[in-house]
């Protein structure tokens, strides 16, 4: 995959007239100069349901005369500019009309999207309905006539569906259609269904396409559902819905799978579909400079004008961002992360639905505290190696199969060390989701994992919010009682040395027992223990992770980070005085015999009730950097500039000074 990606929307309503009339090959190439782009994807077929070239399997656009979609590949590839080829899949709002029958519907016969034809937008279809046949002769068509260098197909997933189709093949397979978990093995066989077709028939075709399935999320811990895809596409337009957080917790576990993936977002200030929005120049320097220092390569999504003719604005901003990644890419291809430690993500055993849980909150609140404190890790899965890594993070939610827990025991006894909060290392029963409140027999003891900690579980606490009282100074705030807000839970602990205790609260807020503005203070009387630290393993009682992705306390960020440098035994791989708004990770480019430290600064500012924008790049200076590499470091510089920084070797460690960051710089440290 290519670096600098356009994703060209073309949703175009069939009242539209003169359709691609103002189209001009010389424009078009001049807009992607402008915007230093070397690849685009281009619609076949849009939302609408309208094809953009003559088409004789599905109606061509009525305000489209001309074959747009070919000019448009022709003028692309004229100056070595690659050219996916998108169609909707899930959209169709064409056959949405004359056929209803093979729409999505809720139990309550509603359809997905916009529930009516009373008000505006578009209606998705199941692919357990004749529409999917319909939707391969489409595909069949474009791979034929254009041989694509890759296919995009948008607006697919596993989708609840109570459509006649499905409720009559659900009860052929003696399935409850009353119950969610019976009738989430239907769905699921849908998806793949349309899966293995679409993939079947490109592999016939033209086995050289990508093929590239769009859901909008990749669900950790469900490779099964996306495995079909032959790289990664991660949609995340940081205003569109998905929030800064959404695309750092996607790319930290994808890079682990060792397959190419690129970061999309958008050029506009909102979200999909708004013509006449633009971010700052600045916001896209620096989503750009997130995707380098993920490991991804990079995509603006853009919408061209019905009429055909870039907007020459659009590419001068974008190129403003894709000169300073040509410029880097040379020392962002073919990396590997390093990592200090692996976050089992929560998302794995929870799950996830739509959009507004595509940011697991214990994840995210666990990826902020490691970014802002600069630590190296991943996001995993129980397929990850966990060897790789000196620490495991459990983050609240993590219950435990047999298999897991033998795993993470066997991670311990070679000498890693395993942090937990809240449900953590409780049962899962196997081969399911259900929970249990005891402990796998593998676990010995009914202790909180095995070897040094003996931690047992008696129940939630049934106070909220209440307290915890550490035995240890944190950084900012003298010693004392700090109220958390999320569910706790009560423990006993058999074994190890208790670092702080849970207070409760005189009383919960009731309106018969109310105490000042918002709760009760402490009454001092402890509950249970709150930290609980072994030689190898360390539990807060607590779903610390997600009180912070939820209220942003410095005292958690405060508290784990002690625990975590503690239990780490001053090993961390990286040491820096960037502060917290800035981001690090290191990459390794075996290939060239090179390290390659990302620093990413920039402070993203709330502008209207729900956007959070990035305009001014305020510039540090002077940020101290000591980083471990295991290797003998010769040559310490700056990318892509190449100055020479000073630089000494001690204890396994290289030193040196950033003079300046400005949104990002890269330090590249060659070895022999």
């Amino acid at each position: 995959m290519r670096f600098r990606q356009i994703h060209l929307d073309f949703h175009t309503s069939e009242v539209i007239e003169q359709v691609g009339n103002k189209f001009s090959k010389e424009q078009f190439q001049l807009a992607l100069k402008e915007g230093h782009v070397n690849a685009i994807n281009v619609f076949a077929k849009c939302h609408h349901g309208y094809s953009y070239f003559p088409s004789k399997v599905n109606a061509q656009h009525p305000g489209c005369s001309i074959d747009l979609l070919g000019n448009i590949i022709e003028a692309a590839e004229e100056i070595d500019v690659e050219v996916p080829i998108y169609i909707s899949a899930g959209l169709d709002e064409k056959y949405a009309k004359t056929h209803p029958e093979w729409l999505i519907r809720n139990k309550d016969e509603s359809t997905r999207w916009t529930s009516d034809f009373m008000n505006p937008g578009y209606h998705e279809l199941c692919f357990n309905t004749p529409y999917l046949d319909e939707l391969l002769l489409q595909i069949e068509e474009v791979v034929t006539l254009y041989k694509p260098k890759g296919l995009w197909l948008d607006i697919v997933g596993v989708r609840p569906c109570y459509c006649r189709t499905c409720v009559a093949e659900a009860h052929d397979l003696s399935l409850d259609v009353d119950n969610p978990v019976d009738m989430i093995k239907l769905w699921e066989k849908t998806y793949k269904n349309y899966q293995q077709k679409v993939c079947d028939l490109v592999e016939r075709l033209n086995p050289e396409t990508h093929i590239f399935h769009n859901s909008g999320h990749f669900a950790r811990g469900r490779e099964d559902l996306w495995s079909a895809n032959t790289h990664y596409e991660l949609e995340s337009l940081p205003t569109g819905g998905w929030s800064y957080d959404h695309f750092p917790m996607s790319a930290r576990y994808i890079q682990g799978f060792g397959v190419d993936f690129l970061g999309m977002t958008g050029k506009f200030h909102t979200s999909w579909g708004e013509f006449g929005g633009f971010k700052h120049p600045n916001a896209l320097r620096y989503e750009m400079a997130l995707d380098l220092m993920n490991g991804a390569k990079c995509c603006i999504g853009d919408q061209l004008h019905p009429d055909g003719e870039m907007d020459l604005a659009t590419y001068r901003l974008i190129g403003q961002a894709y000169k300073e990644v040509e410029d880097k890419e040379v020392y962002c291809d073919g990396v590997k992360s390093v990592a200090d430690i692996g976050v089992f993500s929560a998302e794995v055993i929870e799950g996830t639905k739509m959009m507004s849980e595509f940011n697991n909150l214990s994840d995210s609140g666990a990826v902020r505290m490691l970014t802002e404190g600069h630590y190296l890790f991943d996001l995993i899965d129980d397929r990850s190696d966990f060897t790789k890594y000196r620490l495991l993070i459990l983050p609240d939610k993590v219950r435990v199969d047999k298999c897991l827990a033998d795993k993470i025991n066997k991670f311990i006894e070679r000498g890693g060390k395993v942090l937990a909060s809240g449900e953590s290392g409780l049962a899962r029963l196997d081969g399911s989701n259900e929970k249990s409140d005891e402990r796998y027999d593998a676990v010995n003891d009914a202790s909180y994992f095995k070897l040094d900690l003996m931690v047992t579980y008696e129940g939630k606490i049934p106070y909220s919010p209440a307290y915890i009282k550490p035995e240890f100074k944190l950084k900012s705030v003298d010693s004392s009682s700090y109220v958390f807000y999320d569910e706790s839970y009560k423990v006993e602990a058999k074994g190890g040395e208790i670092l702080g205790v849970i207070e409760k609260p005189y009383h919960n807020r009731t309106y018969k027992t109310f105490c000042s503005h918002k709760h009760f203070p402490t009454s001092h009387e402890t509950i249970s223990p709150a930290i609980v630290m072994g030689n190898s393993t360390c539990y807060m009682s607590w779903n610390v992770f997600r009180d912070y992705a939820m209220v942003g306390s410095i005292i958690y960020k405060e508290i784990v980070q002690y625990l975590l440098d503690r239990m780490l035994e001053k090993q961390k791989s990286v040491e820096t005085t960037l502060g917290s708004y800035g981001s690090v990770s290191l990459m390794h480019q075996e290939e060239e015999k090179r390290f390659v430290l990302h620093t990413v600064y920039a402070v993203p500012v709330m502008r209207g009730r729900h956007i959070n924008v990035i305009e001014d790049i305020q510039p540090v200076y002077h940020i101290e950097m000591k980083v471990k590499t295991g290797k003998p470091i010769k040559k310490v510089y700056l990318a892509p500039s190449k100055e020479e920084l000073a630089f000494s070797n001690k204890d396994n460690a290289v030193s040196f000074e950033i003079p300046k960051v400005e949104c990002h710089q890269m330090v590249v440290m060659d070895y022999a």
